[in-house]
């Protein structure tokens, strides 16, 4: 078996191993960076990427269907599935192949194969192919394997009458009705996609809220666009298999209690992940692992393995692909000496639903868990000139702030371009920000980030374009000794 050496190997090329391997190389670390399958993990092929490419095609569909209130006269849109398909691939390719390029140009070595701990200073790595194994030998090894679909039972994947995510971006039909098992982030936004192509679909939550950990209003918002689409939301529900039935296909739930029957042509089960920390040798080098299959992990993403390093999904929840890439930076500027650790204020979110929803940092109830004294402004997209002007006014933009020193503690953004506009706020928070920094920074108009703005404002009392809530203290009064 031919040897090869390296200063690290990372294992995974999905968000967080793709990104270890550039900064590692960038740090002047000779790196091999193990794939089996294909550059850019589940992000690129399969999750992130082509399922933003569908929204962005089912949000066009609406877009034309709606163009006649604002005068623009169009027959309805028919939707060509192999079409919106070989969009969807083309623009998978090309961000995979300028992966490929980034590693080539930053002189990673990109391996194809399964790899798996012979030593903690060496892997096996076994082609697909069944070609020749190749040792590889390192200092230190960063290990990203991610997660995958938890399947049910009752409801195994087999990629005709039950799909995982994976068969759902892949858009094989357009169901005339799809049950959507599962209301986290996956479920709701591939169902939302269907739904605006045309499907009839049906979501079924276990837990009493769909979109978990949201604030509520913006799931209202969310129900509610899936309710004027002809589609359902069931919380409290769990389902307990399907069977079928005159060509069709019937799935067995229990709702708030009571035996249900709901008939659809396809499943779509999205609810959750468990981590990919098997197979791959760790626990005989003597990685931690806890019960839920998670490896043990310090600030710095370092295991029990001193030279063995776990980033992305693999490192725990939440599954983000932006968190995957910071970690993979952390990772590599750990092991080339830096003194770099996860020491990130607050980590945004983006859901792509209708509407979509950011948020970022504490809610009203996290922040009084925490001990601070909470004060919330809130401005909505029903009075911001950029949404009436874009016919774009259901949602809003909430800031939470501590009452005494006025200190920006999170934001939630549900609308337009909302997964955009959280980006700011991120930066507020990691910045140290206050309610009267962002309220004093000029925002372009008109613009959506004006609402942010403006929410602001209205949390120091000072809305200009909303009715101030009478209990908001002004800048210069009670409390804004801390500021100064």
């Amino acid at each position: 078996m031919p040897t090869k050496n390296f200063d690290a190997v990372v294992i995974g090329a999905g968000p967080g191993g793709y990104v270890a391997a550039i900064r590692l190389a960038q740090l002047g670390k000779k790196t091999a960076l193990v794939e089996k399958e294909a550059l850019g993990g589940v992000c690129l092929n399969w999750g992130c990427i082509p399922s933003k490419a569908l929204i962005a095609a089912a949000n066009l569909v609406e877009e034309i269907r709606g163009a006649s209130d604002r005068g623009i006269l169009t027959e309805a849109p028919r939707v060509d599935l192999d079409k919106l398909r070989a969009f969807k691939d083309a623009t998978v390719k090309k961000l995979v192949s300028g992966v490929g390029q980034l590693e080539k140009g930053n002189g990673v070595e990109v391996v194809r194969g399964t790899a798996r701990f012979v030593g903690r200073d060496a892997v096996e790595v076994r082609g697909a192919d069944g070609g020749e194994p190749v040792r590889l030998e390192a200092g230190a090894f960063i290990v990203a394997t991610g997660a995958r679909p938890i399947e049910l039972p009752g409801f195994p994947f087999d990629g005709k009458d039950v799909w995982s995510a994976k068969e759902a971006v892949n858009i094989p039909e357009l169901p005339k009705r799809l049950v959507c098992i599962g209301g986290g982030v996956i479920g709701m936004e591939l169902g939302t996609v269907y739904a605006k192509l045309g499907s009839q679909v049906t979501f079924v939550e276990a837990l009493p809220q769909i979109l978990t950990g949201v604030d509520p209003e913006a799931v209202r918002l969310v129900q509610k666009g899936i309710r004027q689409r002809g589609g359902t939301v069931l919380v409290n529900s769990k389902c307990e298999g399907f069977d079928r039935k005159d060509g069709a296909l019937v799935v067995r739930a229990n709702v708030d209690g009571k035996a249900q029957e709901i008939p659809c042509d396809k499943i779509l089960v999205a609810v959750g992940f468990r981590p990919n920390s098997q197979g791959l040798g760790l626990e005989e080098i003597g990685v931690r692992i806890d019960a839920k299959g998670f490896p043990e992990l310090d600030a710095q993403l370092r295991t029990s393995v001193p030279n063995v390093f776990v980033i992305g999904d693999l490192a725990g929840p939440p599954f983000l692909a932006h968190k995957g890439f910071k970690e993979g930076e952390i990772a590599a500027e750990v092991i080339a000496g830096m003194k770099s650790t996860r020491d990130w204020v607050a980590m945004p979110g983006a859901i792509f639903t209708d509407p979509e929803i950011g948020m970022v940092g504490l809610s009203e109830e996290e922040a009084r868990k925490q001990g601070y004294d909470p004060i919330v402004g809130k401005f909505a997209y029903a009075a911001l000139g950029r949404a009436i002007a874009i016919d774009h006014t259901e949602g809003f933009v909430k800031v939470v702030g501590d009452k005494q020193s006025k200190l920006l503690l999170g934001a939630t953004m549900c609308g337009a371009e909302a997964a955009d506009l959280v980006a700011e706020a991120a930066l507020a928070l990691e910045m140290g920000a206050y309610l009267e920094d962002v309220a004093l920074t000029i925002h372009a108009h008109p613009t959506m980030s004006e609402a942010f703005n403006e929410a602001c404002k209205a949390a120091l009392g000072e809305a200009i374009h909303a009715l101030n809530r009478p209990e908001r203290p002004r800048r210069g009064e009670a409390g804004s000794a801390a500021r100064a």
